[in-house]
């Protein structure tokens, strides 16, 4: 069940989002809530649904991997079981950093990161090609990245 967030659980999130190792005491001070309250309401939103998970985003490129790559796939006509098999499939690929249904010529878009095109075309061909009902595959490479954010925008549920 949600409940309705107000501008103080909205300044908790969007704090909590764009830096997860902040203590609850220091939350505290930028909402203007004492410590107990503000644990509450951080324990609510997690058992509620808003806040998933607490990571670490890794460098990309410190790691090697500087490429990103869009994978368009186009399906065959699946039945439900081997729709069920394909995401099963995708989920466990550690590589596929996203997936997703789509409208339009292609079915599915992954979202991989790659440390070069070599490294990708035996992706491409050992892993992608091989998952149930891949007709075809175009890559989209990207040259640069302008912006990435894992933060999720919380203007407008601030003006309700």
């Amino acid at each position: 069940m949600q409940t309705d967030l107000d501008a103080v659980d909205l300044k908790i999130l969007d704090l909590m989002q764009r830096d997860a190792s902040l203590s609850t005491s220091e939350i505290s001070d930028r909402v203007g809530l004492s410590q107990s309250p503000c644990w509450r309401r951080i324990q609510r939103l997690r058992e509620e649904g808003y806040i998933t998970s607490q990571v670490a985003l890794v460098n990309k490129r410190k790691v090697g991997l500087n490429m990103q790559i869009f994978a368009q796939v186009k399906m065959k006509k699946l039945t439900d079981d081997e729709r069920a098999q394909f995401v099963k499939t995708v989920r466990e690929i550690a590589e596929i950093q996203e997936c997703y249904a789509v409208f339009g010529e292609m079915d599915i878009i992954l979202k991989v990161l790659a440390p070069d095109v070599n490294w990708y075309q035996d992706f491409v061909f050992s892993t992608i090609m091989k998952l149930p009902g891949v007709e075809s595959i175009q890559s989209i490479v990207t040259l640069s990245e302008m912006k990435c954010s894992t933060s999720v925008s919380l203007r407008q549920l601030a003006k309700r």
